[in-house]
């Protein structure tokens, strides 16, 4: 609920709508809003799973940018470019959908 009005303020009502109601995100968003009805239901693990799984959904576009902006960053671009955790980063790094 708190992202949901935190993103309202920065970005606005109206995009924020634009945003969770796009034809091809509609999945994503139901996923989402759903998650945050069953937390609020009182089934907080799997509402948190549902919100968890709609938010990948909703923000993997960007998930490139973030990742190329890490590897930027000093400390934290050593640590991504380690073997083990390299593979794993540009799994989640390389995306053909945009937003």
């Amino acid at each position: 609920v708190l992202f949901v009005a935190g993103l309202s303020f920065v970005i606005g009502l109206e995009r924020t709508f634009r945003f969770f109601f796009q034809k091809h995100k509609m999945k994503a968003t139901g996923f989402f809003l759903g998650g945050v009805l069953i937390v609020l239901i009182g089934w907080p693990l799997i509402g948190m799973i549902l919100e968890i799984y709609g938010f990948f959904l909703l923000f993997r576009g960007f998930f490139p940018v973030v990742v190329g902006f890490i590897r930027r960053v000093p400390v934290l671009g050593y640590l991504l470019n380690l073997p083990g955790i390299s593979s794993l980063v540009d799994k989640v790094g390389e995306s053909n959908n945009m937003v």
